[in-house]
Parts: structure tokens; C-alpha cells; sequence
């Protein structure tokens, strides 16, 4: 299967480097490139990309809207479906946001509208396919470092976070623990140590947590947790 990916940096060099590096994989195929968000959104509805490498920091619209504005679908209309409609239900792009800094403080805002993971510019080439290939599988590329200072992000927030919405009251009590552990930024083989579980047990609940509170992916479980106070924020995984 191949993969259609869609190029978004203000910087035409970058651009051209990572075309010429993806167009040599059989499996990748470079569809467009846009040089801000705004250009991003057009060339995606023309496109139907995949997965979108996305710049942060870029002019007349920069990553964050533009992430958001991919990510989100409003609600299907009622009525006879038009050609655009239907071609406008196609799957939603994967964003995988690039940047120069992992302190980039637009990275904590792009995972929040939407994007499936971050990667550094100067990552290895290797990573960096290896990053199109997660985002697109439907998992996160969110690296135990990004997530504590996510965490730490919303640790630092003033604003009183909501209550617990009831759809948590669907979770078995082994999947709240799995939403704990996951938000607390573990991955399933640090999970499945921790509760001496397999690891495919491990992905067998985060995958019923995922579906049953219509999540995509870690980012979006993070983000939930925090966001709705389901984890004390500043609280460190440990030891029970």
C-alpha cells in the first residue's frame, strides 16, 4: 500500500529535501507541498493525503490551525450528498508536525488540535519514515519526553479543568487503569511490566479505551486526561 503524503514548510529547501529523500521509498508518494497552513488546507482537499508533514512556525496560517482544521470533520449533512460531500467523508490526513526544537512551544498546541505525533527536523532519515509509517497505521509518534512536558504544560494551567465526562462510566476498571497509565506517558511494554500482563493484553484494552472514548490515537488519550482532570496534574507515574 502506498502512502500519499502531503509537504507543509515555509521553506522551499526543506521542502525539496524531503521530497527528493521520500520519493525514493517504493511505499511513499510525495502528492503536493505547501508552503503555510492556509495552502495546506487547499492542497489537502485537492490531494487527499495520507499523512501531512507539518511545519509549526510558518506565515499567514501557521501549523496549529491548520492541524486543527484537518483533523476536524463538522457533522455530515442530512440531505442528499453532492459530490463534494462525499469526496469531503473520505478519511481525515494523519499529522505528523515537524519542528526545530522539541521545546517548541507550539508543538503542546498542535497535539491538542489534532496531530498524531511531533518529529524533529534533524531526525535521522530513518526516523523519519519510520514516524510516516506510525502516524499512518493510526498509532502516535509521542516519545516519553514530549509527554511529561505536555504534562508539565497542563500542570502549569490556571484555568480549573472540567469534570470527568460520564462516558468514562463505559471503562472496566482495568481500562481506567490503562488510561491512567497511558496519559502518564507509559508505553505498552512499560504498562505490561507494570501490571505483569503481555503486552498484546495491554494493547487488547488500550485498543477497547481508544474505541470507547473515541480516541485516535495516545496524543488524544493524553490530552483527555488532563484536560478533564482524570490525572492529577504534576503527578509522576511511580510505583503504586
Amino acid at each position: 500500500m502506498t502512502i500519499r503524503v502531503l509537504i507543509v514548510d515555509d521553506q522551499e529547501l526543506i521542502r525539496i529535501g524531503f521530497r527528493l529523500f521520500l520519493q525514493t521509498r517504493p511505499d511513499l508518494e510525495v502528492v503536493g507541498e505547501a508552503a503555510d497552513g492556509r495552502e495546506a488546507l487547499v492542497r489537502a482537499a485537492e490531494l487527499r493525503p495520507d499523512v501531512v508533514l507539518m511545519d509549526v512556525r510558518m506565515p499567514r496560517m501557521d501549523g496549529v490551525e491548520a492541524t486543527a482544521r484537518l483533523t476536524n470533520r463538522p457533522p455530515a449533512p442530512t440531505h442528499r450528498h453532492s459530490t463534494d460531500e462525499l469526496r469531503s467523508a473520505a478519511p481525515l490526513p494523519r499529522v505528523l508536525i515537524l519542528t526545530t526544537y522539541d521545546l517548541d512551544e507550539y508543538v503542546f498546541g498542535a497535539l491538542r488540535a489534532g496531530a498524531s505525533g511531533f518529529l524533529l527536523k534533524d531526525a535521522p532519515r530513518e526516523r523519519l519514515l519510520e514516524a510516516i509509517h506510525v502516524v499512518h497505521q493510526g498509532e502516535a509518534l509521542l516519545s516519553p519526553s514530549i509527554t511529561r512536558r505536555l504534562i508539565e504544560d497542563y500542570a502549569g494551567r490556571t484555568d480549573p479543568v472540567r469534570p470527568a465526562p460520564d462516558l468514562l462510566t463505559a471503562l472496566t476498571p482495568r481500562e481506567r487503569e490503562m488510561l491512567l497509565l497511558v496519559a502518564q506517558g507509559l508505553s505498552n511494554q512499560e504498562i505490561a511490566a507494570r501490571l505483569v500482563v503481555t503486552e498484546a493484553t495491554v494493547k487488547s484494552h488500550v485498543g477497547s479505551v481508544f474505541a470507547k472514548l473515541h480516541l485516535r490515537d495516545r496524543v488524544q488519550a493524553v490530552v483527555l486526561a488532563y484536560e478533564h482532570g482524570i490525572v492529577v496534574p504534576g503527578r509522576r507515574p511511580g510505583r503504586h
